[in-house]
């Protein structure tokens, strides 16, 4: 397979469910939701990388896997984020609660390696979000439980967030807001 194809040198290119011959700007409010799901993939990798244990690792890997379910989908492939897959996010999050300080108020991003990583990709899963969001009001067909696990999967990243940083006793601070 070819790294180029060069049929997208124009600004356009197709879908799964793109009709024969059909070409979309590369402009459109999905391209901008494929990208950033893109995006928020490659940073949990790059976080993937640097995790010590083998099981986060596992659920990062997990996650990267369901975030190419999620890409097919936009592109009009017949996939989507089973209920399953999103009960056992809730599952390892509730897990995860349980073995840290409860929250009390916001927290200052930072700690270790690991922790900011995760809290960027944490931010870019929320941006994710946001661009599904745009997609599906601009008319891509999204399951329901692929927004949910969408919704869910900024929370899971705090949470390794917060367990990472517990995991190496580094304090968490609150803002000091200023004025």
């Amino acid at each position: 397979m070819a790294l180029y194809t060069g049929k997208g040198d124009g600004g356009t290119t197709q879908l799964f469910n793109s009709k024969k011959g059909e070409r979309v700007s590369k402009n459109a409010v999905i391209f901008e939701a494929l990208g950033t799901v893109d995006e928020l993939n490659t940073v949990v990798g790059w976080c993937r990388t640097l995790v010590a244990g083998t099981d986060i690792r596992e659920v990062l890997l997990a996650v990267q896997n369901n975030l190419f379910t999620i890409q097919a989908e936009l592109a009009g492939a017949d996939q989507s984020i089973p209920s399953a897959v999103v009960k056992e996010m809730e599952v390892r999050i509730a897990d995860i609660e349980g073995q840290i300080p409860p929250i009390t108020s916001f927290l200052i991003p930072g700690g270790t390696e690991v922790s900011s990583r995760l809290d960027i990709a944490r931010a870019v899963a929320r941006r994710s979000e946001r661009r599904l969001i745009a997609a599906v009001e601009d008319g891509v067909q999204i399951s329901e439980y692929t927004l949910v696990y969408a919704n869910r999967l900024s929370s899971l990243l705090y949470a390794l967030v917060r367990l990472e940083n517990h995991h190496n006793d580094v304090e968490e601070k609150p803002p000091e807001y200023v004025g």
